[in-house]
């Protein structure tokens, strides 16, 4: 008899690391400061923070088999996301700035259980070389339009080596006629359209085939047009920033929860700039993950 395959409300696929974070803002170790290590990456990011809101969450990424790697293994059962996909590469270590997450092959996903998710996580990162690339593109291919597939266009030049950013576009265009939803800074959407205007950049992910785009304009605010013509224009949360990494991917985390509770646009939108905001005003990346609570009192006017 065949097990059916477990539905998971997101899985998220990318980058995993151990973030060093001091324990005080604006005390560096000089100065009699320590710091701390914490998961970081987006996809564990993304995931945790939709497991904090509740939703079962799991990750596909990869970690060395060393103790950094056990670590992390560790974090994000602690934080309730489902490990069984972070699989370990003997002759890789994972160092304080990154795992050998983009050393992810096709012949080792579960191709099933990315079918049957209901949100299935991507970023541009994730492009950006072999073998990751290739796994990536057929990840995406397996899924089909009734789900709900985030690319998270996440433009970081540095893993791709620089490149002319004409290099990248063809590999944002074939992932984008497979994704359901694009989210990405006003720098990510340019290297995916071609264009800067907020609009702009929305109708154009709209015309490469997504359904809901969503653009991040920093200071101001957030933009998310929908096939259908509903558009949300959302300002941004007022917080005192202390660092910020891993706010964005709070806001995608938070972005999931949204979409599978069915609520309509704005509310969705405001409620993920909400989770950003939270994680601007905290240390330690994964660990400022809000709660439902937490995000509520922003939206409330509580003070953080």
């Amino acid at each position: 008899m065949v097990e059916p395959v477990q539905q998971f409300d997101v899985i998220s696929m990318g980058r995993i690391g151990v973030d060093l974070h001091p324990h005080r803002a604006g005390v560096p170790q000089a100065r009699g400061g320590s710091s701390g290590r914490f998961l970081g990456g987006s996809a564990a990011d993304v995931a945790v923070t939709a497991a904090r809101l509740g939703r079962s969450t799991a990750v596909i990424s990869r970690t060395g088999a060393d103790s950094f790697g056990a670590y992390l293994h560790q974090t994000l059962t602690e934080y309730g996301v489902d490990n069984r996909w972070v699989t370990r590469a003997a002759d890789s270590s994972t160092s304080a700035s990154g795992a050998p997450d983009l050393e992810i092959h096709t012949d080792e996903l579960d191709y099933f259980a990315i079918r049957a998710a209901k949100i299935f996580w991507i970023t541009g990162t994730g492009l950006s070389t072999e073998p990751s690339r290739s796994a990536t593109l057929a990840a995406l291919k397996c899924r089909d339009k009734s789900g709900t597939t985030v690319f998270d266009l996440d433009w970081r030049p540095a893993l791709w080596n620089d490149t002319d950013p004409y290099e990248a576009r063809p590999y944002y265009a074939e992932a984008l006629r497979h994704a359901t939803v694009a989210v990405g800074n006003l720098d990510a959407c340019e290297i995916a359209t071609g264009v800067r205007e907020p609009r702009a950049c929305a109708e154009a992910l709209l015309a490469a085939g997504v359904e809901l785009a969503v653009v991040k304009q920093g200071p101001k605010g957030v933009l998310a047009v929908h096939r259908d013509g509903t558009t949300a224009e959302v300002p941004p949360v007022p917080v005192e920033g202390v660092d910020g990494l891993g706010a964005g991917d709070a806001f995608g985390g938070a972005l999931c929860h949204g979409l599978l509770s069915g609520w309509e646009l704005e509310r969705t939108v405001r409620y993920a700039s909400a989770a950003d905001a939270h994680v601007a005003a905290r240390l330690a990346c994964s660990a400022a993950m809000p709660t439902p609570a937490e995000v509520d009192g922003l939206l409330n006017g509580v003070a953080p």
